[in-house]
């Protein structure tokens, strides 16, 4: 397998694939591993199209709430499709090598969808915001052509981030060592095989960083932070407990999301650490997707009884075909 190739008027060697050692240092368990992530993805896929299918169907679930947690859910299904599959077969048959250009572009993909997600979720927030702190104007400011901007806007965000990845990748050069210890092809592990000069990438890399996933997380933290401060100025406690539920499965998501992701990109990156760093890697791309319809499924009155509206109807066509 040629892993190398002379760059042409040059002595240096530039790699073309890349070893994903990801959980190799645990060989008895790749069949365990292999499993376990396959039902995970199909669980994920599977929920997520579920909760758009009900959000497209039922008419009840017709509100900028639903809206959301449909583009969200639709994400999602695309997020985690960008890591699996190609860990999945990695476990399956041993081979953990994946081509320059194949790592990029898992990269790029990955990260357009992190900053949509992250900015979908501040949508979220700010959308249950003035549900619950601006009730009465909640119908007014939140209509149907705002719904529209906001969705488009966090995944025009995500394709902004891709171009910005697309025009950085091509500058990287990359001829030796190529074992990188992950999962899949994340940004510092690329950045640390480079023989590249990064002194002018990884500053716009930063400001980004900070533009896409920290501003949309203060902006989060504000909503969340306002929603409180008014759930707590209730009076009854039964209004205090409904007020909560109508904003607790989105913020168990944010939770989760911000958590782990931060949690991985601060941990240190040596020692015994890092496979704690390739936990919370698996938490924030593989547990988040599957999280959201679990929690909106299983937490959320509205979709269930939308669940059983589309069963009804789906064994009174079996039963009555004409």
């Amino acid at each position: 397998m040629q892993l190398m190739k002379k760059e042409e008027g040059e002595n240096q060697t530039s790699i073309t694939e890349f070893i994903l050692l990801g959980f190799g240092d645990l060989p008895e368990l790749q069949l365990l591993l292999f499993l376990m992530f396959l039902v995970i993805y199909i669980a994920t896929v599977a929920g997520n199209i579920l909760i758009v299918a009900l959000v497209v169907a039922d008419q009840h679930l017709y509100s900028p709430m639903y809206f959301f947690l449909g583009n969200l859910s639709c994400l999602e299904t695309c997020y985690i499709s960008t890591v699996l599959p190609r860990m999945l077969a990695s476990l399956l048959t041993g081979d953990r090598t994946i081509s320059v250009e194949g790592c990029i572009t898992q990269l790029v993909l990955f990260g357009s969808l992190v900053t949509t997600e992250c900015y979908l979720l501040t949508v979220m927030s700010y959308d249950r915001y003035l549900a619950i702190c601006k009730p009465l104007h909640y119908g007014a400011l939140m209509n149907g052509r705002l719904c529209l901007q906001l969705a488009a806007g966090s995944w025009i965000s995500g394709f902004l981030a891709c171009t910005l990845f697309m025009c950085l990748m091509p500058q990287l050069i990359f001829c030796g060592p190529n074992e990188m210890d992950h999962f899949f092809c994340d940004f510092m592990p690329l950045i640390q095989l480079s023989c590249s000069d990064i002194s002018q990438i990884t500053p716009v890399i930063y400001i980004f960083s900070f533009l896409d996933i920290v501003s949309p997380f203060l902006l989060t933290l504000t909503s969340y932070m306002c929603i409180i401060v008014t759930i707590l100025q209730i009076p009854s406690t039964t209004g205090r407990q409904k007020a909560f539920s109508t904003c607790s499965s989105h913020l168990i998501v944010v939770a989760l999301f911000y958590g782990t992701i931060m949690v991985v990109y601060m941990i240190p990156k040596s020692g015994t650490l890092r496979a704690l760093n390739k936990v919370f890697s698996v938490c924030y791309t593989v547990l988040t997707p599957l999280a959201n319809p679990l929690i909106y499924s299983l937490r959320n009155r509205e979709v269930k009884e939308a669940l059983i509206n589309i069963a009804r109807r789906a064994v009174t066509l079996i039963k009555n075909p004409n």
